[in-house]
């Protein structure tokens, strides 16, 4: 049974990352009215918001864009930086989102940056430890539940990330409306490309808490 809902989760994440690049595409092909590029919305919706620390710079890739709150720079692959249509704006506005959202000092992205470096230890190790757990579990059952510690860790990273996420969203899209940048023809197509992008972050959270839940069961399972 537990098998099946692991190929369950990964076929539904492969879903929405392939339902979520086919909406990326079509929206790339709808062009803004008033032609500004990824890189000039970041920077426009960055000065509305008073914001003068944060620089906007491009990054190899498709669809890596992200804000790193350490540098405070907004990282744009080149599709959306140079982009002038409704994806590129989506995009370009939700990573804005997250500088916004660090200058409000919205408190669950600094929750999310306090545990990086935690969920990065934990990470390095977990696979190793979890994997001893379950080899060692009728000698040493306590190395599967350190394991379960770090992957519980990395769980509570992924739930702590979506609100962060759809905050960052709803700020772009209410931005983007404010100001213009999309339009009644339009704007349901950014949110639509937003929705999507958030669809990845759930499915992402509910696949980790299920694993965690199996790892679970194997060490009560070993002590019954």
């Amino acid at each position: 049974m537990i098998w099946i809902i692991f190929i369950g989760f990964a076929l539904l994440s492969w879903i929405v990352s392939s339902v979520l690049r086919a909406k990326f595409k079509k929206y790339s092909k709808i062009p803004l009215d008033n032609g500004m590029s990824g890189k000039e919305i970041v920077e426009r919706m960055l000065l509305y918001n008073g914001i003068t620390d944060v620089k906007v710079g491009s990054v190899k890739g498709q669809l890596t864009d992200h804000y790193n709150p350490v540098t405070k720079t907004i990282n744009l692959s080149p599709e959306v930086y140079n982009g002038r249509n409704v994806a590129a704006a989506a995009v370009a506005a939700h990573e804005c989102g997250h500088a916004v959202q660090h200058a409000d000092s919205y408190a669950w992205l600094g929750l999310r940056s306090k545990l990086v470096p935690v969920v990065t230890f934990a990470s390095r190790w977990m696979t190793w430890v979890i994997l001893g757990g379950i080899l060692l579990i009728n000698v040493f059952p306590s190395l599967l539940l350190i394991g379960i510690g770090l992957y519980a860790l990395t769980t509570l990273f992924s739930f702590v990330t979506l609100p962060v996420e759809i905050n960052a969203s709803k700020r772009a899209l209410a931005w983007l409306s404010a100001s213009g940048i999309t339009s009644y023809q339009n704007h349901d197509k950014a949110e639509n490309a937003l929705k999507w992008a958030a669809y990845t972050y759930v499915v992402a959270a509910l696949g980790s808490l299920a694993t965690l839940v199996y790892y679970i069961m194997i060490f009560m399972g070993a002590r019954d």
